[in-house]
């Protein structure tokens, strides 16, 4: 059993997990809908390339994906540069690092997923809505969303589940700090590597009954 000492080093893990999750799934959900509208509806050249590039952080070993990132947001990149003017801190080794990673990583199940959604609806409908004066914000907006929903709260739940176990790229981007950026996955290998194989314990049944949780959700809406 966990000791009374030891519930804020479980929990502080968990907490900063489940922040990092909830922010990173809102902001994949709305990139990874407007992508996946965009590239299911829309022909344009070199869109087998722009799948292709959405597509290979799912392949990527995760350290390449941080690897990239901490290059990309580095402080000797622009970006970083940027980041640090109007933060006044490096984006790097902060919760934010994180957060980044886990959107990148979960993006392509969130893409595919409601790009198969948006694909399986009758264009018809939407042609139909386009001729009657709707935009194509309200095509989006009134048409595709509510037919396309369940594929995408199935990607919303897909999206939280994967940022919720994302290890790697969180390792390079935004290290392992107890307290600032310390996750449930990066907590765990810290744990095993000192022994603490209770704690390791809790932390690995705590992410696996959420992980189990949302994936029934996503099974259950099929």
């Amino acid at each position: 059993m966990i000791l009374n000492h030891d519930w804020k080093e479980f929990l502080s893990p968990v907490l900063l997990s489940i922040r990092i999750s909830i922010v990173s799934s809102i902001i994949v959900f709305f990139m990874g809908m407007i992508a996946a509208w965009y590239v299911a509806k829309k022909p344009f050249k070199g869109k087998i390339i722009v799948e292709t590039c959405f597509m290979l952080p799912l392949v990527l070993p995760p350290t390449v994906v941080g690897f990239a990132l901490l290059l990309s947001l580095g402080r000797r990149s622009w970006i970083g540069e940027i980041m640090e003017s109007l933060f006044k801190q490096p984006i790097v080794f902060t919760w934010w690092a994180a957060v980044i990673a886990s959107v990148i990583v979960s993006f392509p199940l969130v893409f595919q997923t409601m790009k198969v959604g948006f694909m399986a609806i009758d264009r018809d409908l939407e042609d139909s809505g386009r001729s009657m004066g709707a935009s194509e914000w309200q095509v989006l907006r009134y048409i595709s969303v509510p037919l396309a929903w369940p594929a995408m709260l199935s990607a919303y739940m897909l999206g939280f589940a994967r940022g919720l176990g994302e290890f790697g790229a969180t390792l390079m981007i935004a290290g392992n700090i107890p307290g600032k950026t310390q996750t449930i996955p990066t907590a765990i290998y810290v744990a095993v590597d000192s022994g603490k194989m209770n704690l390791a314990l809790y932390w690995v049944l705590s992410i696996v009954a959420t992980s189990f949780v949302m994936l029934l959700i996503v099974n259950k809406k099929k």
